[in-house]
């Protein structure tokens, strides 16, 4: 009985940390060649099981073990946003590691699910059946509870800038679930009993292949386009503003000051300033009137200011806060705003909060209240002085949702403001800002982000990062310079191609099933 024990704790541990060893494979580390070793060697293990009716539990078991293993690594930053206030340090322990059991569930679900489909004599068929109901469970992780889609891990190739083309075609979530397979791919030459089984795997090798050369052509095709000045430059701010203002009585105005420091900008030329989200806690997106005569001063016709800020909206069941984009001018005065659609649980909302709040867990949103969610994401199209801008606005959260942005496709840039101290000095803002370059890849456009405490940033539509500020840098990124843009196939369809993947999915099962050796 003791050596029983003894062999599931070895079991139990090599599965967390083949998992946690995966995690390394993400930004900021982005050692994607863990995950050949890492994901072979799960989908073996899985694959040695001797199925039987009273195993079923241990497949998720197993599948749970390798996701704690793998989210308890990469999202332990979580727990730093309990930092901030004394009231909610108790919390950190839990959040450590009741987050990453959370997220485990869903991994776990997949292998049970998985368990169901499993042959132990057709590794090929196997395989992809592990493929196709891991990478769905993780579609499912993005919408559950409003969706958390972070460190899928497909991330891992977050710099091999040739590969990850092909989001440009597919999306992420179908890109994710072609990883999972590459990944797997060495468990079939390892359990294959002979040549025969091997050679289905070039199929996917290809597949590979078809990403690196179309990812070449692409690259080529959009260095060898013109390049020609814009009509107005962005002046993107980089802050290190604390989030001490949160928390006690800030002097706004000093946080202004620091912002057109930072901006300094030129009469007569033609500047659209980009502030990060939320610099201002204390004051009312209706109350920026206050600031009029200062915006006067400093700014003037030829000056847009994008930034984050709440917004408090009467409407016929009472009065509900949001979280909020602006644009505004000189004096002050609002052109455009977009309300955030995507919200973090238990940060800006509580699930189930009419339940929840009961048992004192109300507090954990921003200031007591809860916000509210906007109707829909809409284009932001403004006119500086004769020259036209349509962009999608992004806050924080938000950009890591794939497919999600918008239906309206006619837009020249997507602009992305955040937060990033929630973080810390942590792995966080690095995971965070590598999902900025997957959306630029998907939909073809430039990405503009602004972030306090965090990574800013200018992204082309192939995903090169153009300029950018370091995490705890302060400063400005200019740019003024563009290329011609083409809408991508992911843009023109969103995540309706996962449908088309699946299907190819379900034709490859059964075909490889049909093999004499499978």
């Amino acid at each position: 009985m003791i050596n029983f024990n003894i062999h599931n704790l070895k079991n139990n541990f090599y599965l967390i940390f083949l998992g946690a060893i995966s995690s390394f494979s993400l930004p900021p580390y982005n050692h994607f060649i863990i995950n050949f070793f890492t994901f072979s060697l799960f989908f073996i293990y899985l694959f040695q099981i001797n199925k039987n009716g009273d195993a079923k539990i241990i497949y998720f078991k197993n599948g749970w073990l390798f996701g704690f293993g793998y989210f308890i690594s990469n999202l332990y930053w979580i727990s730093i946003s309990l930092t901030f206030d004394k009231n909610f340090n108790f919390l950190i322990p839990f959040s450590i590691i009741l987050v990453p059991a959370f997220m485990a569930l869903f991994y776990g679900i997949a292998i049970y699910i998985f368990s169901y489909f499993l042959n132990n004599k057709k590794v090929i068929s196997s395989v992809l059946i592990f493929s196709l109901i891991f990478g769905l469970i993780e579609i499912i992780r993005g919408y559950i509870l409003s969706g958390f889609p972070w460190n899928l891990i497909s991330y891992s190739f977050s710099e091999e800038i040739y590969f990850i083309q092909a989001l440009s075609l597919i999306g992420t979530y179908s890109f994710n679930l072609i990883c999972i397979t590459l990944f797997t791919i060495p468990s079939i030459i390892i359990l294959s009993k002979s040549r025969s089984e091997i050679i289905p795997c070039l199929f996917f090798i290809l597949i590979g292949a078809f990403f690196l050369i179309f990812g070449h052509n692409k690259i080529k095709n959009f260095n060898e386009k013109e390049i020609f000045l814009n009509n107005y430059k962005f002046s993107i701010l980089s802050s290190n503003i604390s989030l001490d203002r949160y928390y006690s009585n800030s002097n706004e105005e000093e946080i202004i000051n620091e912002l057109i420091f930072l901006s300094n900008p030129v009469k007569n030329e033609k500047t659209i300033f980009v502030w990060p989200e939320g610099l201002f806690p204390e004051t009312d997106l209706n109350d920026l009137q206050k600031y009029r005569s200062k915006f006067l001063e400093t700014f003037d016709e030829n000056h847009y200011i994008i930034l984050g800020i709440n917004n408090s909206k009467r409407l016929d069941n009472g009065i509900k806060y949001f979280n909020t984009l602006a644009v505004i001018n000189n004096k002050a005065e609002i052109l455009a705003s977009y309300d955030k659609n995507k919200l973090v649980p238990f940060g800006e909302f509580l699930p189930f909060e009419n339940i929840l709040k009961k048992i004192g867990l109300k507090s954990l949103t921003n200031n007591y209240q809860s916000y509210s969610s906007g109707n829909k994401r809409e284009i932001i199209n403004i006119s500086l002085n004769g020259s036209e801008l349509n962009f999608l606005p992004l806050i924080c959260y938000e950009l890591i949702y794939s497919g999600e942005l918008s239906r309206n496709n006619d837009f020249n840039y997507i602009i992305n403001i955040s937060e990033d101290g929630w973080f810390g000095n942590s792995i966080g803002p690095h995971q965070h800002f590598t999902h900025a370059i997957f959306r630029s890849i998907e939909n073809g456009k430039y990405l503009i982000r602004s972030a306090n405490n965090g990574i800013s940033a200018v992204i082309n539509p192939i995903g090169k990062v153009i300029s950018k500020m370091n995490l705890n840098e302060t400063g400005k990124l200019v740019f003024e310079h563009n290329k011609n843009q083409e809408k991508t196939i992911f843009l023109l369809f969103g995540n309706k191609i996962i449908i088309f993947v699946i299907l190819i999915y379900i034709l490859l099962i059964f075909s490889f099933n049909r093999l004499k050796n499978e």
